[in-house]
Parts: structure tokens; C-alpha cells; sequence
């Protein structure tokens, strides 16, 4: 199948970003001719490259040849060389989110949003479809731990995208099944307002396909609002959670790097065993066996799904132990998400844990400072590394020490270390036999683990 819309040679700008790579590794899979530009390589590159694309390292004007279709994200600037070059060239410039709608036409159509939860849960739908022979293709901004993937071009009729709200992309999908795992305030950069926020998820229920179906969370104060506008627009809505009519929590038991779960569905009692920790992650996966049963596939064969699911890469991601001490590594950049993998790390960990957080935005930083200090309040040490701009400037006055200094532990347990490379030794240097470390954000945090390590390894036993 090709992707007329888009044409027979599409360039990515951006193209080892995790969206960006999952459109490109459909496009391929599709016989579409693929160029694109990173600003490094890296193994998401060097995997693409292998597939056919051919891929530059740095931007420039020359990287465009032929007539392509012009792929960005949010994070390509309108000064990328690239951007200028297509756009006096009057190329097709297409927004990532377009550009995978635009894939997913002629499917049946699974969206998940939500402001936490969306990679999780898209991953667990997904390896549940698996289970069920569905074969679902998918795009997922995070690679699944069995395959190392996060898309697909796949030989059923369904398509499971997950969908972002930040920079309200997510409009451009047109689903059968539309997943709200929750409606919380984040990307204020962007929408300007709590308000805009909460709005654009109402623009995002407009999209839902004659005879479709929200399934959201119960339990969330935001989800179930929108879930009331569903309904008085005549949308089917099903829910989930301790407080979901559908597919209710009844109860949830750590155990080990996992859990036990029962819940209800209808008037029968499940029992799954789940083999990532933490209560969000059972509720993770009543979201997708509701979305799984709105698209047909049977209930005893999702279960068996979600019961395989063994993780997405930097969700509570295990990197390894040493010298006693167990390391992991997450994405989470918004208070609540910060709070909820916490909590599933005291789950996991009788021992102390032990987190170095990155705050990720200067914008986010400075509005939720007192809120990330707050949740990361429930470790035991904390280190905090400056901001991870991304695609911002940097703000005066603005840096980690802002959410080291809201932390509510003891002075002598709360650390803000602003030069990255000091972190491996110093974590090093605080954790002992039992303990939990993990690294957390959105940032390059991600690449500590390793260097945390080799520093416990070089550690007196």
C-alpha cells in the first residue's frame, strides 16, 4: 500500500526523532522512497539506513533533492535550512501528525491521548492486538522492549497511533476508537492557557468517526468531564478505572517488577498479571483492553496480550545492577507523571530510591517547579540536574535549582548538580546495597544509566 497523499519520495526533517522514525519506517515498509536530516546519528538512524533511507547528518539546503514531500515536527524551526529551502522551492510542507494521518486512512483507527499514560498504553493495545492475530500496524512514540520498534506497517485493518496533544496535532487523526487516559495542564507554552488546553481536547472528540467510541478514565477529574461533553454530543463512552462502569479496578497488589490485578468487565471477574509495576499501569491496561474489545478482539486474548507486555523503552526501563544497587530509567517530565513512577519504584524497591530528575523546558520549569518538588518529595535522595531546553532559549533566572528548592526533604538529601558529567560519580556515591536509582525526563538524563554503572561497579563493595 502507498501513501498517495504524500507522494513517492517524502524527506523528514528531524528524522531520528521517535515520531518522525516510526513515519519513516512505515513509509518504507511501503515502498516509499525516504530521504531525511538529523542533527547526529544514532542507532535510530543507522536502523533507517539500513532500510533504505538515505540520511544526512546536519541540516543543509543540498539534503533536498528531487521533489519531495517535506516532513517537520513542532521542533523543526521555521530557520531550519532545510525548512527555508522547501518553502522557497513551494515543496509540500506537511506537519508530522498530517503526515501519519495521512498513513492511517482506509484503517480502523485506535487514537490514544491523554496527557500521561499515551506511549503505555498505546504499546499495551498494541502487543494485546498482536496476541489477538490482528497484526495492527502502529506508531508509538516509544520503542516496545520485545521488539525495539515503536512502528509498524502491519497486514491487518487496524492502525494504533499514538496521539500528542502538545502542539494540538492530534486533531488530524480521524479515529474509530479514540483513548482519553487523562486531561491534566501541561504544554502552556503552546496553548497559552489551561483553558486552550482543555479545549483542544473537545476539538480532538470532533474527530471521532461516525459510530465511534471514547473510552476514558474514570478516576481522572479532567477525562471524565470530557467524557461528559462526549456524551451530551451523543458519543458512546466507555470507562475505566476504580470508578469505571466498564472495566472497573477492584483490586491492584504489587509483585515484584510487577502486579496482580482484578477487575470487573460487565459481570465478570478478571484476574491479570501485569509485568510492569506501578497502580497508573493497571489502569494503563483497562484502558486498552476496553479499546481492544471496541475493535472486536477477544476478551481472553487481549488479557493473554497485556499479560505479555514487558515495557516500552524509558517507561520504569531497567538498565542494569551493580554493587548491590538496581538502576532504571523514565520519561516522565510532568509532576504527576513524576509522582505516579515514584510510587510504582516503591513498589519494585524495599530499599531507599534515589532520583536525579531533569526538568525539561524552561517554560515547564517555571511553572511547575513547586509542583516537581513536591512529587519528587517521595524519594528518599534526590539530585537534580538543570533544565533540557529542547527547542527553547534559555530564561533568566530559570534552571533546576528552582524545583531543587521546593523539594520537601531535608537539605542534606536534596542535591542540585547543574553540570551533567558530575552526576554519575555523585549518584554513585550516595546509593548503597538495596537501594533504587532512577533517571528521570525527557532530556539526555536517559544516558546516565550507564555511566551510574560504572561508577557503582568502580564503588568500594
Amino acid at each position: 500500500m502507498s501513501a498517495p497523499v504524500l507522494g513517492s519520495h517524502v524527506h523528514l526533517i528531524g528524522i531520528g526523532g521517535a515520531g518522525m522514525s516510526g513515519i519513516a519506517r512505515i513509509l518504507l515498509a511501503r515502498g516509499v522512497t525516504v530521504s531525511g536530516s538529523d542533527a547526529k546519528d544514532s542507532r535510530t538512524v543507522l536502523t533507517l539506513r539500513a532500510l533504505g533511507a538515505e540520511i544526512a547528518v546536519g541540516h543543509a539546503p543540498e539534503n533536498l533533492r528531487g521533489e519531495p514531500t517535506v516532513v517537520v515536527s513542532t521542533a523543526i524551526r521555521e530557520t531550519n535550512p532545510e525548512l527555508v529551502e522547501a518553502r522557497s522551492r513551494g515543496l509540500s510542507v506537511v506537519h508530522r501528525a498530517q503526515a501519519l494521518a495521512a498513513l492511517t486512512q482506509g484503517y480502523r483507527v485506535a487514537a490514544i491521548a491523554g496527557t500521561h499514560g499515551k506511549t503505555s498504553t498505546t504499546s499495551m493495545l498494541t502487543v494485546a492486538l498482536q496476541h489477538c492475530g490482528m497484526d495492527p500496524s502502529f506508531a508509538i512514540g516509544g520503542d516496545l522492549t520485545v521488539t525495539g520498534a515503536g512502528a509498524h506497517h502491519g497486514t491487518g485493518d487496524v492502525f494504533v497511533v499514538e496521539a500528542d496533544e502538545s502542539d494540538g496535532s492530534f486533531t488530524a487523526y480521524a479515529p474509530l476508537v479514540a483513548v482519553v487516559t487523562n486531561v491534566e495542564p501541561d504544554h502552556l507554552d503552546h496553548h497559552g492557557s489551561e483553558a486552550a488546553y482543555r479545549a483542544v481536547f473537545e476539538d480532538f472528540l470532533g474527530r471521532i468517526a461516525p459510530g465511534g467510541t471514547l473510552v476514558s478514565c474514570a478516576d481522572d477529574p479532567g477525562a471524565e468531564a470530557l467524557a461528559a461533553v462526549a456524551e451530551a454530543r451523543g458519543i458512546p463512552v466507555r470507562r475505566y478505572g476504580r470508578s469505571g462502569v466498564d472495566a472497573t479496578l477492584l483490586d491492584f497488589r504489587p509483585e515484584g517488577a510487577g502486579s496482580r490485578v482484578i477487575a470487573r468487565h460487565g459481570e465478570v471477574e478478571l484476574a491479570l498479571r501485569l509485568s510492569v509495576p506501578g497502580e497508573h499501569m493497571a489502569q494503563n491496561a483497562l484502558g486498552a483492553l476496553l479499546a481492544g474489545l471496541e475493535l472486536g478482539a477477544p476478551v481472553d486474548a487481549l488479557l493473554a496480550g497485556l499479560a505479555a507486555f514487558d515495557g516500552v523503552r524509558r517507561r520504569f526501563e531497567y538498565k542494569g545492577r551493580a554493587n548491590g544497587v538496581a538502576v532504571y530509567d523514565d520519561y516522565a517530565h510532568h509532576p504527576t507523571e513524576v509522582a505516579a513512577t515514584l510510587r510504582a519504584a516503591r513498589d519494585v524497591q524495599g530499599g531507599r530510591v534515589i532520583v536525579a530528575f531533569q526538568p525539561h523546558l524552561y517554560s515547564r520549569t517555571r511553572t511547575f517547579a513547586t509542583e516537581f518538588g513536591k512529587a519528587l518529595g517521595l524519594a528518599d535522595e534526590v539530585v537534580v540536574l538543570d533544565v533540557y531546553g529542547a527547542r527553547e532559549d534559555p530564561e533568566p533566572g530559570v534552571n533546576g535549582g528552582l524545583v531543587a528548592d521546593a523539594v520537601p526533604l531535608p537539605a542534606d538529601r536534596v542535591h542540585f548538580v547543574p553540570t551533567w558529567a558530575d552526576v554519575p560519580r555523585g549518584l554513585a556515591g550516595l546509593a548503597r546495597p538495596g537501594d533504587l536509582v532512577l533517571t528521570m525526563g525527557a532530556g539526555d538524563v536517559t544516558v546516565l544509566g550507564s555511566e551510574i554503572l560504572l561508577e557503582l561497579d568502580r564503588a568500594p563493595a
